[in-house]
């Protein structure tokens, strides 16, 4: 009997081995996902941002949205649009940026008034925004055509705002001699 007892003892204490092998390796196993969780939500976490919104918006001012929100959602904080706006002269589903402007025109035309200079894309000094002006504006820029400010266009829907005016030479076709000829005449 001495020896069945033993065997026992051995074949109890192998048991007990396998099993608290595998309680750890479960319990291991549930800590590795739950971290895994916890990074994940929190490099998940949307980065708040500044947008400025006038024009013709209800309220304009700024707005502290987070990142991957469109304009209509920086238009929507300010209270909407007022009926002199020109919503389909702006791309509402644009990605926003930290510290960008948003700028709601002006209807042009039918009951509407406008000033003679008060064109979207201008400011005050008559310089094109180069996030804000429409394609016709751009080619009032010297040496800019119906191609480039397509291609301007394109690039500014594509990559988003200008973040400064030295970032039009990223457009195809604007080189170190073309910005020299447009950087008294554009603003951001």
């Amino acid at each position: 009997m001495p020896m069945f007892k033993k065997s026992l003892l051995i074949l109890l204490i192998l048991a007990l081995a396998v099993l608290g092998g595998t309680m750890y390796g479960y319990y291991t196993e549930q800590q590795a996902i739950a971290l895994d969780q916890g990074t994940t939500e929190k490099a998940a976490a949307p980065r708040s941002i500044v947008v400025y919104v006038t024009g013709e918006v209800k309220k304009p001012g700024l707005v502290m949205l987070t990142e991957g929100q469109r304009v209509a959602d920086a238009v929507n904080a300010v209270g909407g649009v007022i009926e002199t706006a020109d919503i389909d002269r702006i791309n509402m589903a644009a990605f926003l940026e930290d510290g960008m402007q948003v700028r709601v025109p002006e209807r042009i035309g039918g009951d509407v008034e406008r000033p003679k200079n008060a064109l979207t894309g201008k400011n005050a000094e008559g310089q094109i925004n180069l996030n804000t002006a429409s394609e016709k504006e751009l080619q009032e820029l010297p040496g800019i055509g119906p191609a480039m400010s397509a291609r301007i266009i394109e690039y500014r829907e594509t990559n988003g705002a200008f973040q400064n005016i030295e970032d039009i030479k990223k457009v195809r076709g604007i080189g170190n001699a073309k910005f020299e000829k447009l950087k008294d005449k554009v603003t951001i």
